[in-house]
């Protein structure tokens, strides 16, 4: 009997050191059919965004983070108090061919963009900014590891593999701190969309 309760006891400590290992969804937003509590936007032309095939789907107009349309933006977490990551899947529906076309994840203070973790074409070719890191699949889910003023930008391609780190960085102090969806410095003549989905804000176990 004594062998058995050490057993239960071990199991039971496992499976609650497990638990606590395990992320907690703060907020989710999966884009099925409309936009999830809490989002406001920026710069906003409705007839240019849309809710689509279960994505967030985002026309990607000239122009660039200071005058960017159609911002969707949302309160981020204390990050002082709280260890969390930003997650999102972006897909290029059509393949860019402008110049820095990109889209992803802008973080705001004190209502100006600061950093960004972008998919993003350059010279023809797709990269993960910061840290210039090669991507060339259409899709891949980026992840912002955020801790009191640090920043780790990740990503994977095709939802497929671990996350690879691309950058490391500051941010300003905790305060007034927000996070956005967007894209911009879209082609002139061209109609390009890009699909933001699978929005999740995880806090972590330190």
């Amino acid at each position: 009997m004594p062998g058995i309760l050490r057993t239960l006891f071990v199991l039971t400590l496992v499976a609650s050191q497990t638990l606590a290992a395990e992320p907690r969804v703060l907020f989710e937003d999966s884009f099925d059919e409309k936009l999830g509590e809490g989002w406001t936007w920026l710069r906003e032309e409705p007839t240019s965004w849309r809710i689509a095939d279960g994505a967030l789907e985002i026309l990607v107009q000239t122009g660039k983070a200071d005058s960017v349309k159609n911002a969707l933006v949302r309160t981020a977490p204390d990050r002082s108090q709280s260890h969390y990551a930003v997650e999102v899947t972006v897909t290029f529906a059509s393949p860019p061919i402008q110049q820095y076309e990109q889209g992803g994840i802008t973080w705001y203070y004190r209502q100006k963009p600061v950093f960004k973790l972008v998919h993003e074409n350059i010279d023809g070719a797709q990269w993960i900014i910061p840290g210039h890191v090669p991507a060339p699949s259409k899709t891949v889910q980026l992840r912002l590891l955020v801790q009191g003023s640090q920043w780790t930008a990740q990503f994977r391609e095709d939802l497929q593999g671990e996350f690879i780190t691309a950058a490391t960085g500051e941010l300003p102090p905790p305060g007034e701190d927000q996070i956005s969806l967007q894209c911009y410095d879209g082609p002139p003549n061209a109609r390009h969309w890009i699909r933001f989905d699978n929005f999740r804000i995880l806090q972590l176990s330190d």
